[in-house]
Protein backbone atom coordinates (compact mmCIF):
# COMPACT_ATOMS: atom_id res chain seq x y z
CA UNK A 1 0.00 0.00 0.00
CA UNK A 2 1.24 3.59 -1.04
CA UNK A 3 2.15 6.20 1.48
CA UNK A 4 0.84 9.78 1.05
CA UNK A 5 3.35 12.03 2.04
CA UNK A 6 3.41 15.85 2.99
CA UNK A 7 6.07 18.42 3.41
CA UNK A 8 9.23 17.11 5.23
CA UNK A 9 7.61 13.63 5.81
CA UNK A 10 9.26 10.64 5.34
CA UNK A 11 9.25 6.57 4.93
CA UNK A 12 11.00 3.58 5.18
CA UNK A 13 10.72 2.08 1.92
CA UNK A 14 12.83 -1.42 3.02
CA UNK A 15 9.63 -1.96 5.48
CA UNK A 16 7.19 -1.28 2.98
CA UNK A 17 9.27 -3.62 0.50
CA UNK A 18 11.17 -6.15 2.68
CA UNK A 19 14.09 -7.27 0.24
CA UNK A 20 14.42 -4.31 -1.99
CA UNK A 21 17.00 -3.68 -4.39
CA UNK A 22 15.81 -1.30 -7.31
CA UNK A 23 13.04 1.48 -7.04
CA UNK A 24 11.93 3.93 -10.40
CA UNK A 25 10.92 7.42 -9.06
CA UNK A 26 8.21 8.97 -11.39
CA UNK A 27 7.99 12.63 -11.68
CA UNK A 28 4.88 14.01 -13.42
CA UNK A 29 3.59 17.63 -13.44
CA UNK A 30 0.76 19.62 -15.39
CA UNK A 31 2.83 22.80 -17.17
CA UNK A 32 1.37 25.85 -19.01
CA UNK A 33 2.11 26.12 -23.07
CA UNK A 34 5.97 26.80 -24.26
CA UNK A 35 6.98 25.75 -20.76
CA UNK A 36 9.36 22.61 -20.25
CA UNK A 37 10.54 20.98 -17.45
CA UNK A 38 13.63 18.59 -17.01
CA UNK A 39 13.96 16.49 -14.14
CA UNK A 40 17.72 15.11 -12.40
CA UNK A 41 19.63 12.97 -9.32
CA UNK A 42 22.27 14.10 -7.39
CA UNK A 43 24.52 11.31 -5.89
CA UNK A 44 25.94 12.69 -2.27
CA UNK A 45 27.89 12.12 -0.03
CA UNK A 46 27.99 12.49 4.34
CA UNK A 47 28.30 16.25 3.90
CA UNK A 48 25.36 17.08 1.19
CA UNK A 49 27.78 18.05 -1.38
CA UNK A 50 27.86 15.72 -5.04
CA UNK A 51 30.83 13.17 -5.21
CA UNK A 52 31.52 14.70 -8.65
CA UNK A 53 30.41 16.17 -11.83
CA UNK A 54 29.90 12.74 -13.22
CA UNK A 55 27.67 11.84 -10.09
CA UNK A 56 24.47 14.46 -11.45
CA UNK A 57 22.73 12.76 -13.56
CA UNK A 58 20.58 15.28 -15.79
CA UNK A 59 19.49 15.37 -19.68
CA UNK A 60 23.25 16.36 -20.62
CA UNK A 61 24.72 13.06 -18.11
CA UNK A 62 21.83 10.29 -18.40
CA UNK A 63 23.93 7.72 -16.15
CA UNK A 64 26.02 7.80 -13.29
CA UNK A 65 29.61 6.50 -13.77
CA UNK A 66 28.97 3.19 -11.66
CA UNK A 67 25.20 2.72 -13.78
CA UNK A 68 23.83 2.71 -10.17
CA UNK A 69 21.42 6.09 -11.27
CA UNK A 70 19.74 6.20 -15.14
CA UNK A 71 17.61 8.91 -16.32
CA UNK A 72 14.94 7.50 -18.83
CA UNK A 73 15.12 10.92 -21.06
CA UNK A 74 11.98 12.98 -22.05
CA UNK A 75 9.73 10.57 -24.02
CA UNK A 76 6.12 10.16 -23.49
CA UNK A 77 4.70 10.37 -19.94
CA UNK A 78 3.86 6.57 -18.66
CA UNK A 79 1.15 5.84 -16.31
CA UNK A 80 0.84 10.04 -15.23
CA UNK A 81 4.96 10.31 -14.86
CA UNK A 82 6.69 12.90 -17.40
CA UNK A 83 9.74 11.56 -16.76
CA UNK A 84 11.86 8.79 -15.00
CA UNK A 85 14.77 7.98 -12.94
CA UNK A 86 15.90 4.56 -12.01
CA UNK A 87 17.43 3.61 -9.33
CA UNK A 88 19.65 0.38 -8.28
CA UNK A 89 20.04 0.44 -4.43
CA UNK A 90 22.35 -2.36 -4.89
CA UNK A 91 24.90 -0.54 -7.14
CA UNK A 92 24.52 2.93 -5.42
CA UNK A 93 28.19 3.81 -3.35
CA UNK A 94 28.78 3.71 -0.12
CA UNK A 95 29.77 7.03 0.06
CA UNK A 96 26.40 7.93 -1.15
CA UNK A 97 24.72 8.93 1.84
CA UNK A 98 21.51 10.29 -0.81
CA UNK A 99 20.01 11.02 -3.83
CA UNK A 100 18.18 13.94 -4.39
CA UNK A 101 16.16 14.83 -6.75
CA UNK A 102 15.58 18.47 -8.07
CA UNK A 103 13.29 19.41 -11.22
CA UNK A 104 13.76 22.56 -13.41
CA UNK A 105 12.68 24.98 -15.96
CA UNK A 106 14.41 25.09 -19.02
CA UNK A 107 15.38 28.35 -20.34
CA UNK A 108 13.68 29.95 -17.38
CA UNK A 109 15.39 33.08 -18.02
CA UNK A 110 15.22 33.39 -21.78
CA UNK A 111 11.74 32.89 -21.67
CA UNK A 112 10.62 34.29 -18.24
CA UNK A 113 9.00 31.27 -16.29
CA UNK A 114 8.47 29.78 -13.77
CA UNK A 115 6.53 26.92 -11.53
CA UNK A 116 3.66 29.31 -11.38
CA UNK A 117 2.84 28.19 -14.61
CA UNK A 118 2.93 24.47 -13.03
CA UNK A 119 0.31 22.37 -11.85
CA UNK A 120 -0.68 18.92 -9.92
CA UNK A 121 3.20 18.52 -9.92
CA UNK A 122 4.15 14.89 -7.96
CA UNK A 123 6.77 12.65 -7.19
CA UNK A 124 6.90 8.98 -6.27
CA UNK A 125 8.69 6.01 -5.43
CA UNK A 126 7.48 2.26 -6.70
CA UNK A 127 9.22 -1.00 -6.93
CA UNK A 128 11.28 -1.61 -9.66
CA UNK A 129 10.38 -5.32 -9.40
CA UNK A 130 6.84 -5.34 -9.60
CA UNK A 131 5.77 -1.44 -10.22
CA UNK A 132 3.97 -1.44 -6.85
CA UNK A 133 3.74 2.02 -5.79
CA UNK A 134 5.52 2.74 -2.29
CA UNK A 135 5.15 6.19 -1.08
CA UNK A 136 3.86 9.57 -2.68
CA UNK A 137 4.01 13.04 -2.22
CA UNK A 138 1.87 15.55 -4.30
CA UNK A 139 3.23 19.11 -4.15
CA UNK A 140 0.31 22.38 -2.89
CA UNK A 141 -1.10 23.71 -5.67
CA UNK A 142 -0.94 27.65 -5.92
CA UNK A 143 1.78 27.00 -3.38
CA UNK A 144 4.76 28.23 -5.63
CA UNK A 145 5.43 31.83 -8.17
CA UNK A 146 8.42 32.99 -9.04
CA UNK A 147 10.84 29.83 -8.32
CA UNK A 148 12.22 28.21 -11.55
CA UNK A 149 13.87 25.00 -9.75
CA UNK A 150 11.90 22.49 -7.10
CA UNK A 151 13.62 19.49 -4.91
CA UNK A 152 10.83 17.24 -4.99
CA UNK A 153 12.64 14.76 -2.54
CA UNK A 154 15.25 12.37 -1.85
CA UNK A 155 16.14 8.54 -1.04
CA UNK A 156 18.58 8.48 1.62
CA UNK A 157 20.14 6.10 3.81
CA UNK A 158 19.14 5.13 7.28
CA UNK A 159 21.47 2.31 8.65
CA UNK A 160 20.96 -0.89 6.38
CA UNK A 161 17.80 0.93 5.16
CA UNK A 162 16.71 2.96 2.31
CA UNK A 163 14.37 5.81 2.87
CA UNK A 164 12.48 8.49 0.76
CA UNK A 165 11.52 12.29 2.61
CA UNK A 166 9.30 14.38 0.87
CA UNK A 167 11.04 17.94 0.50
CA UNK A 168 9.10 20.76 -1.74
CA UNK A 169 11.98 23.28 -1.54
CA UNK A 170 12.13 25.80 -4.17
CA UNK A 171 14.94 28.08 -6.15
CA UNK A 172 14.47 31.22 -7.86
CA UNK A 173 17.98 29.99 -9.53
CA UNK A 174 16.82 27.72 -11.77
CA UNK A 175 18.76 24.30 -12.01
CA UNK A 176 22.45 26.07 -11.84
CA UNK A 177 21.30 27.33 -8.67
CA UNK A 178 20.66 23.83 -7.26
CA UNK A 179 23.83 22.83 -8.69
CA UNK A 180 25.74 25.10 -6.31
CA UNK A 181 23.89 24.83 -3.66
CA UNK A 182 25.20 20.91 -3.75
CA UNK A 183 28.67 21.81 -5.20
CA UNK A 184 27.98 20.62 -9.01
CA UNK A 185 30.94 22.96 -10.54
CA UNK A 186 29.56 22.66 -14.36
CA UNK A 187 27.01 24.80 -14.04
CA UNK A 188 28.49 27.47 -11.13
CA UNK A 189 29.08 29.91 -13.40
CA UNK A 190 25.30 29.72 -14.95
CA UNK A 191 23.78 30.63 -11.83
CA UNK A 192 24.64 34.60 -11.94
CA UNK A 193 23.39 35.14 -15.15
CA UNK A 194 19.82 33.34 -14.81
CA UNK A 195 18.40 36.77 -14.12
CA UNK A 196 18.42 38.86 -17.36
CA UNK A 197 20.81 42.07 -17.00
CA UNK A 198 19.27 45.72 -17.04
CA UNK A 199 19.19 48.23 -19.71
CA UNK A 200 21.92 50.78 -18.82
CA UNK A 201 20.54 53.83 -18.17
CA UNK A 202 20.77 56.57 -21.30
CA UNK A 203 23.96 58.91 -21.16
CA UNK A 204 22.92 62.35 -19.75
CA UNK A 205 25.03 65.38 -21.06
CA UNK A 206 27.54 67.02 -18.19
CA UNK A 207 26.39 69.77 -16.13
CA UNK A 208 29.01 72.70 -15.62
CA UNK A 209 29.41 73.96 -12.47
CA UNK A 210 29.24 77.80 -11.46
CA UNK A 211 33.46 77.72 -10.04
CA UNK A 212 36.07 76.27 -12.03
CA UNK A 213 36.85 72.74 -11.55
CA UNK A 214 39.26 72.46 -8.53
CA UNK A 215 41.06 68.56 -8.64
CA UNK A 216 41.60 66.95 -5.47
CA UNK A 217 44.36 67.28 -3.58
CA UNK A 218 46.58 64.01 -3.64
CA UNK A 219 46.98 62.67 -0.52
CA UNK A 220 49.87 62.79 1.81
CA UNK A 221 52.59 59.89 1.10
CA UNK A 222 52.94 57.49 4.31
CA UNK A 223 56.14 59.01 6.73
CA UNK A 224 58.30 55.98 7.17
CA UNK A 225 59.26 56.06 11.16
CA UNK A 226 62.47 56.07 12.73
CA UNK A 227 64.06 52.21 13.03
CA UNK A 228 65.37 51.34 16.31
CA UNK A 229 69.15 51.40 16.10
CA UNK A 230 70.91 47.64 17.15
CA UNK A 231 72.78 47.42 20.12
CA UNK A 232 75.96 45.32 20.39
CA UNK A 233 77.85 44.78 23.69
CA UNK A 234 80.97 43.33 22.04
CA UNK A 235 84.21 46.03 20.93
CA UNK A 236 83.35 46.25 16.63
CA UNK A 237 84.75 49.29 15.09
CA UNK A 238 82.27 51.62 13.32
CA UNK A 239 83.73 53.08 10.22
CA UNK A 240 83.46 56.83 9.89
CA UNK A 241 81.22 57.30 12.94
CA UNK A 242 79.70 60.48 14.14
CA UNK A 243 79.41 60.11 17.14
CA UNK A 244 82.47 61.81 19.59
CA UNK A 245 84.09 59.87 22.42
CA UNK A 246 82.11 59.79 25.49
CA UNK A 247 85.10 60.82 28.06
CA UNK A 248 86.41 63.94 25.68
CA UNK A 249 84.51 64.34 22.68
CA UNK A 250 88.05 66.59 21.49
CA UNK A 251 89.33 63.30 21.05
CA UNK A 252 87.74 62.06 17.75
CA UNK A 253 84.66 60.05 16.95
CA UNK A 254 83.75 57.10 18.83
CA UNK A 255 84.62 53.84 17.48
CA UNK A 256 84.90 51.17 19.61
CA UNK A 257 82.05 50.10 22.19
CA UNK A 258 83.23 49.34 25.46
CA UNK A 259 81.26 48.55 28.99
CA UNK A 260 81.70 51.43 31.48
CA UNK A 261 81.27 51.26 35.46
CA UNK A 262 80.35 54.39 37.20
CA UNK A 263 81.55 54.63 40.75
CA UNK A 264 77.48 55.55 41.45
CA UNK A 265 75.80 53.53 38.78
CA UNK A 266 75.44 50.46 36.61
CA UNK A 267 77.52 49.51 34.24
CA UNK A 268 76.67 50.68 30.48
CA UNK A 269 78.10 50.64 27.13
CA UNK A 270 79.44 53.97 25.55
CA UNK A 271 81.35 55.16 22.44
CA UNK A 272 85.11 55.60 22.89
CA UNK A 273 88.07 56.49 21.08
CA UNK A 274 90.53 54.01 20.82
CA UNK A 275 92.86 55.31 23.29
CA UNK A 276 90.07 55.63 26.27
CA UNK A 277 88.75 52.08 25.12
CA UNK A 278 92.22 51.16 25.66
CA UNK A 279 92.21 52.67 29.06
CA UNK A 280 88.76 51.59 30.66
CA UNK A 281 89.94 47.96 29.57
CA UNK A 282 93.31 47.91 31.69
CA UNK A 283 92.11 50.20 34.79
CA UNK A 284 90.42 48.65 37.49
CA UNK A 285 86.74 50.00 38.89
CA UNK A 286 85.37 52.61 39.00
CA UNK A 287 87.53 52.61 35.48
CA UNK A 288 88.73 55.25 33.69
CA UNK A 289 87.16 59.07 34.31
CA UNK A 290 87.37 62.08 32.17
CA UNK A 291 89.64 64.87 33.52
CA UNK A 292 87.71 67.43 35.93
CA UNK A 293 87.33 70.70 34.84
CA UNK A 294 87.28 73.64 37.31
CA UNK A 295 89.00 74.12 41.11
CA UNK A 296 91.58 71.08 41.93
CA UNK A 297 88.86 68.76 44.85
CA UNK A 298 91.04 69.33 48.37
CA UNK A 299 93.07 66.09 49.39
CA UNK A 300 91.70 65.08 52.61
CA UNK A 301 93.86 64.88 55.37
CA UNK A 302 94.95 62.41 58.03
CA UNK A 303 94.87 58.76 57.49
CA UNK A 304 95.18 57.69 54.14
CA UNK A 305 91.78 56.12 52.12
CA UNK A 306 91.09 53.13 51.16
CA UNK A 307 87.17 53.27 50.49
CA UNK A 308 84.51 50.83 50.73
CA UNK A 309 84.46 47.87 48.15
CA UNK A 310 82.37 49.18 45.26
CA UNK A 311 80.23 45.62 45.07
CA UNK A 312 81.52 43.23 42.28
CA UNK A 313 84.62 44.86 41.80
CA UNK A 314 88.08 44.00 43.59
CA UNK A 315 89.40 47.18 45.07
CA UNK A 316 92.98 47.84 44.74
CA UNK A 317 93.37 50.69 47.07
CA UNK A 318 92.10 53.71 45.02
CA UNK A 319 90.94 57.07 47.12
CA UNK A 320 87.12 57.50 46.84
CA UNK A 321 86.79 60.70 45.01
CA UNK A 322 84.40 62.83 47.39
CA UNK A 323 80.69 63.32 46.45
CA UNK A 324 78.54 66.47 46.41
CA UNK A 325 75.45 66.87 48.61
CA UNK A 326 72.69 66.37 45.90
CA UNK A 327 74.30 63.64 44.54
CA UNK A 328 73.86 61.35 47.89
CA UNK A 329 70.38 62.83 48.48
CA UNK A 330 69.64 61.44 44.75
CA UNK A 331 71.93 57.84 45.32
CA UNK A 332 70.14 56.75 48.14
CA UNK A 333 71.92 58.62 51.49
CA UNK A 334 75.58 59.34 52.44
CA UNK A 335 78.71 56.97 52.54
CA UNK A 336 81.59 57.76 54.93
CA UNK A 337 85.63 56.74 54.36
CA UNK A 338 87.54 55.04 57.07
CA UNK A 339 89.48 58.57 57.33
CA UNK A 340 86.05 60.60 57.96
CA UNK A 341 84.44 57.95 60.75
CA UNK A 342 88.15 58.30 62.51
CA UNK A 343 87.97 61.77 62.60
CA UNK A 344 84.84 61.88 63.94
CA UNK A 345 85.83 59.75 66.65
CA UNK A 346 88.62 61.98 67.42
CA UNK A 347 86.28 65.19 67.71
CA UNK A 348 84.04 63.32 70.11
CA UNK A 349 86.80 62.59 72.12
CA UNK A 350 88.27 65.76 72.36
CA UNK A 351 84.43 67.26 72.92
CA UNK A 352 84.56 65.17 75.56
CA UNK A 353 87.21 66.82 77.30
CA UNK A 354 85.83 69.66 76.89
CA UNK A 355 82.99 68.81 78.47
CA UNK A 356 84.53 66.88 81.24
CA UNK A 357 86.58 70.22 82.36
CA UNK A 358 83.68 72.78 82.01
CA UNK A 359 81.70 70.73 84.65
CA UNK A 360 84.33 69.78 86.81
CA UNK A 361 83.44 69.34 90.76
CA UNK A 362 86.62 71.23 92.25
CA UNK A 363 85.19 74.67 93.68
CA UNK A 364 86.45 77.85 91.69
CA UNK A 365 87.58 80.90 93.25
CA UNK A 366 84.21 83.72 93.71
CA UNK A 367 84.70 87.36 93.54
CA UNK A 368 82.10 88.97 95.40
CA UNK A 369 82.71 92.34 95.95
CA UNK A 370 86.48 92.66 95.05
CA UNK A 371 86.90 90.41 97.80
CA UNK A 372 88.28 86.77 97.80
CA UNK A 373 85.79 84.66 99.71
CA UNK A 374 86.59 80.94 100.92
Amino acid sequence: MSVSLTKGGNVSLSKQAPGLTAVTVGLGWQAGTGCELDASALLCDRSGKVLSDEHFVFFNNLSSPDGSVRHSGGGSPVDGDDQRIQVDLTRVPDRVEKIVFPVSVYDDAGRGQTFGQVHRAHIRVLDQDNGTELARYDLAAGGLSAETALVFGELYRHGAEWKFRAIGQGYASGLAGIATDYGVAVLKDAAPSQAPSPNPPPATAPQTSAGPYAPPAPPNPPVAGPSAPAFTTSPSPTGSSTVTCFFDPNHGPGTTTVSWSPQWGVPRPVQTCGGCAQRVQTTAPPFYTPPQQGYPQPVAQGYPQQGYPQQGYPQQGYAQPYADHDHHQQGGGRRFGTGALIGAGAAGLIGGALLNEAFDDDEPEVVVNNFYED
